[in-house]
């Protein structure tokens, strides 16, 4: 097993380090120039699409698809998920706070890139002939490359989604959830890996329609019960507010001006690690949240992209930065706890032991919702390569990843679920950049005509 250690550490290291940094950013940089900073523009319009549309009780979903709330809701709870507890942590501690302001900067770019992503969903979505919706990188990726390229490129896709997400990521979500309840009520593993299997198991059996009821209600609670939590103890932090967001710019460009942990950091390491947990978060470029956004009912492809973006904004402009300002603002960042430790650690400092409950009960919401989310992004991939006979095997198989998950933490399959999310970018963000031309007539008619761009998405 050392040689496949090493193999996954090679790839990981390159990828992580330096490739697909330059190419997710570049890909957003590409796509903000060309959309004409479609981030700034249309913010307004993307937060009160968003906003407006808000319903717990949304109407159901089913195989035509579901609303375009419901798509958000979706994609979302595939976005927030453990990295926003422990990967501010994980880039505070190896890059320093300056690494939160990369993030941003990656978050900034992600918005454009998620817009075409969303875009391109809806406007190559596939209907079978049952009426049921699908949709994903692998039908932009088809629509573009028609001969053996375009289907060897988009089987790839599937295969490493289904892989870094549907299996190895899902256990990473367990292990989490087990992890963090054995912490906090010292609960058995066994019996919580089996009710969270139990739990995901009756969601999974009942398909579109569940997943979409499940997302639309759990997201904005989970959202706005842990943006409450973090607002208490910044309130109580307030004192410490000003210097955190100073260790955060200084850092950014000096970070070895800061004392304490941030001391030897590299400008390097603040923008990799930045920038790198910023990507993994958000998902913006990786090509999984677009097959939530190609279900939406919708009258133009545009109208999800505004809604997409608003979904990397939550996840790292509002979630992400509260949990670094927390962290920053706590004191303990450079004292030899890392990850969900120094999260839990920095809630605790101001709230005693209700802080480690407090995270580990998030925790669980955002971990099981990305749980959810991810299975239904698999489900679609294992439709494209297989068909519906596939999706009751990928169901049980994912079951049984979740339950070991909650048991075992074996560092290999971390690093492998790292790899195969590096792996699956580099066919979306190519299908995405060769597919540019077409997100830029669409965005182009909708600002235009709007009116006219609507009578014609019934097309599409």
């Amino acid at each position: 097993m050392e040689w496949v250690e090493a193999i996954v550490k090679f790839v990981n290291d390159f990828m992580w380090d330096f490739f697909l940094l330059v190419l997710l950013c570049g890909t957003g940089i590409y796509f903000t120039v060309r959309l004409r900073l479609v981030q700034v523009t249309k913010f307004a319009a993307s937060f009160k699409a968003v906003f407006s549309k808000i319903k717990l009780r949304g109407g159901a979903a089913g195989k035509g698809g579901m609303s375009s709330f419901q798509s958000l809701a979706t994609a979302v709870a595939a976005q927030i998920g453990t990295g926003n507890l422990a990967g501010a942590a994980t880039a505070i501690v190896m890059g320093g706070p300056g690494a939160i302001f990369w993030m941003w900067i990656s978050a900034f770019l992600g918005m454009a890139t998620i817009f075409a992503e969303a875009t391109l969903a809806q406007k190559y979505r596939h209907v079978s002939e049952d009426g049921t919706v699908t949709g994903g990188p692998v039908y932009y990726i088809r629509a573009k490359f028609t001969g053996r390229f375009g289907k060897v490129l988009a089987a790839c896709f599937s295969v490493f989604l289904i892989l870094a997400l549907g299996f190895m990521g899902n256990m990473v979500q367990s292990n989490s959830i087990s992890s963090a309840f054995a912490t906090a009520f010292g609960a058995n593993k066994w019996v919580v890996g089996a009710l969270l299997a139990l739990v995901c198991g009756f969601v999974f059996i009942g398909g579109v329609r569940r997943i979409a009821s499940l997302t639309e209600k759990i997201v904005p609670f989970m959202a706005l019960v842990y943006i409450a939590g973090c607002v208490v103890v910044l309130a109580i932090n307030a004192r410490a507010l000003p210097g955190a967001f100073g260790q955060i710019f200084v850092g950014a460009f000096a970070p070895g001006a800061i004392a304490g942990g941030a001391v030897g950091v590299a400008v390097q390491k603040a923008i990799r690690y930045g920038v790198a947990r910023g990507l993994f978060s958000n998902e913006a470029g990786m090509g999984s949240t677009p097959h939530a956004h190609a279900l939406a009912k919708v009258e133009h492809p545009c109208d999800q992209g505004l809604m997409a973006m608003m979904g990397v904004f939550i996840d790292t402009f509002v979630v992400l930065t509260l949990t670094a300002l927390v962290i920053i603002s706590s004191g303990l960042a450079g004292g030899g706890l890392d990850g969900i430790n120094l999260t839990q650690a920095a809630f605790s400092s101001v709230l005693g032991g209700a802080g480690e409950i407090f995270i580990a009960v998030c925790l669980l919401f955002f971990a099981f919702s990305t749980i959810v989310g991810w299975y239904f992004f698999g489900e679609q991939n294992i439709r494209y390569l297989f068909g519906q006979k596939g999706v009751k095997v990928y169901a049980a198989l994912v079951l049984v990843f979740v339950f070991l998950g909650s048991l075992l933490k074996v560092q290999l399959v971390w690093s492998m679920a790292d790899m195969f999310n590096g792996l699956m970018v580099i066919p979306n963000c190519i299908g995405l950049l060769a597919m540019s031309g077409m997100v830029a007539k669409l965005y182009r008619d909708y600002r235009q005509n709007p009116l006219a761009a609507r009578a014609g998405a019934a097309q599409h």
